[in-house]
């Protein structure tokens, strides 16, 4: 959706920012190249050298095997959970002083080039909404009629869910919100302590919109023209970043940079996104909140549960 959406539009040409000083434009590595990268020689050189997808794939095979070992695995665990709280902390840190360097970047350029320049990210911003929307109403609703449960029902049923999403910015933060407007609407609370946590964790349809028409954005700023191949590879890049991407506010415009070098757009161009990210993060979060909760009710209704009559078809 995202990536059409985009394609269709030309958002971001015309900008010119490979013309800016110190930003150099990369070629992009083949998608044969990016598909044999995911696998890492060695993980903890992955680490060193920030490969995100070596890391994702690694990282899903390490809790897998951790899931797979049972207790003898809890201290591991344990550890993990130490180590992600402090670094959701620590890019707490950055993302709170990040908007005085934003402000500088965004004066500087606004200063340089003048108001016009502002223009572009407005229709970004709608956009993703509109990407968003589409999400909702047409996947989502489709998916939910196809189940004989009538989504704008069950969607006003579970509203006060991707609100709270909508003003927090965060899909853990809204998940006891979640948790208790699905279980409201209907669905069994085995169900949504199975289905929504995993969701909150890996399940982030928004996020992956929000990058796909943000490097389209990106691409057609710095004046790169995207081939089909590379338009396959930002979708594949932009799925497995959200999946990898924490629910907490600001965590998409971390993974974007992954993305932006699976094909060579420079990774400067996330600071021009930093500005408008948190009015993007809304949106995404919300679509998240959402694609959690109908997940809970398809798989209710697969695990033969019956929803109340008002939300049947």
């Amino acid at each position: 959706i995202g990536l059409t959406l985009a394609g269709l539009t030309g958002v971001g040409t015309g900008m010119e920012l490979g013309k800016l000083k110190g930003i150099e434009v990369k070629e992009a590595p083949p998608f044969t190249e990016v598909l044999l990268n995911i696998v890492p020689t060695n993980p903890v050189k992955a680490l060193a050298q920030g490969e995100i997808l070596q890391i994702i794939f690694f990282s899903i095979l390490f809790g897998m095997a951790i899931s797979a070992a049972g207790r003898s695995a809890e201290p591991v665990r344990k550890v993990l959970e130490a180590l992600a709280e402090t670094m959701y902390k620590l890019v707490n840190y950055v993302l709170y002083y990040a908007p005085i360097g934003v402000f500088a970047l965004i004066s500087w350029t606004v200063g340089t080039y003048g108001l016009r320049v502002l223009k572009p990210f407005a229709y970004l911003i709608l956009l993703v909404y509109a990407g968003c929307g589409v999400q909702i109403f047409l996947v989502y609703g489709g998916l939910l009629r196809m189940m004989k449960i009538r989504p704008l029902r069950y969607l006003n049923r579970i509203k006060a869910a991707p609100l709270f999403g909508f003003s927090t910015c965060s899909s853990s933060a809204t998940l006891p919100v979640t948790m208790r407007v699905v279980q409201n609407a209907g669905v069994s609370s085995t169900t949504t302590s199975f289905v929504l946590p995993m969701g909150a964790t890996i399940n982030m349809d928004g996020t992956a919109i929000y990058q796909a028409v943000t490097v389209v954005f990106l691409a057609n700023a710095f004046g790169i023209q995207l081939t089909a191949g590379q338009m396959v590879t930002v979708g594949v890049t932009a799925l497995l970043a959200s999946i990898g991407t924490a629910g907490v506010p600001g965590a998409g415009l971390i993974m974007l940079a992954m993305v932006l070098g699976s094909v060579g757009i420079p990774l400067e161009g996330i600071a021009f996104i930093a500005g408008i990210d948190r009015i993007l993060d809304m949106a995404r979060t919300a679509v998240n909140v959402v694609d959690d909760s109908v997940a809970a009710a398809l798989v209710a209704v697969t695990e033969g549960e019956t929803l109340p009559p008002a939300l049947r078809v």
